[in-house]
């Protein structure tokens, strides 16, 4: 590894993120640079770094995928007994962030986190593949197990539970939604001197400020 400065200085350079022309809704702007990111070219463009506080007060991060986002929250789906799972339920407070290479922006959330409704869940979960819905039984997501045959064999055993039957959601499966206090837009420009735009949430409404690079 090197330690040598990055040539990299912003190669698009676009003066579009400014003030006077972003709306005053970050949904409105968060929903027009996520559909940039979709058709770009990204394998998989709602991937976010979700990060927590553990109980023990120590952060942790990890990627999860978006599966939704509007006045209600930042959407994603998983096990509420998994790391993530405990350390929301003791400090539901959370950060996101989305980083879109091709297109040289990121963004970062931050916010309160509350799980959603069994009807959510219920609906997402039906909508997986199914090898997926079996896996959501047989992981005991974070916890150790003795080695890789422990969770092929826990998979087996549960393929033949719902062998010629629909896979219900168990549960300890479901979706949360961070909603947000905080959303900041960021657009690489030349020189380093890249673009930071915050909306900020006061009371009702949005805060909008510029941060320094």
């Amino acid at each position: 590894m090197s330690d040598a400065p990055s040539a990299w200085q912003g190669d698009l350079d676009r003066d579009d993120l400014n003030e006077d022309a972003v709306p005053a809704d970050p949904l409105a702007l968060f929903g027009h640079w996520y559909e940039a990111a979709r058709g770009c070219g990204l394998k998989e463009p709602s991937a976010m770094t979700l990060a927590t506080i553990d109980p023990d007060g120590r952060p942790s991060a990890r990627i999860v995928l978006l599966k939704g986002f509007d006045a209600d929250g930042f959407r994603f789906y998983t096990n509420y007994e998994s790391r993530k799972g405990a350390a929301l339920a003791v400090h539901p407070d959370a950060a996101l962030v989305f980083w879109w290479e091709p297109i040289e922006r990121q963004v970062r959330v931050t916010g309160t986190v509350h799980k959603l409704g069994p009807e959510d869940a219920d609906a997402y979960f039906a909508r997986r593949a199914r090898i997926s819905r079996i896996g959501a039984h047989a992981s005991p997501q974070s916890e150790v197990i003795p080695g890789r045959a422990e969770l092929d064999q826990r998979l087996s055993r549960a393929e033949a539970q719902f062998e010629g039957r629909d896979v219900p959601r168990p549960p300890h499966w479901g979706g949360y939604a961070l909603v947000a206090d905080s959303i900041e837009f960021w657009q690489a420009r030349h020189g380093r001197l890249h673009d930071r735009l915050r909306y900020r949430r006061d009371n009702d409404a949005w805060a909008l400020e510029r941060l320094a690079p």
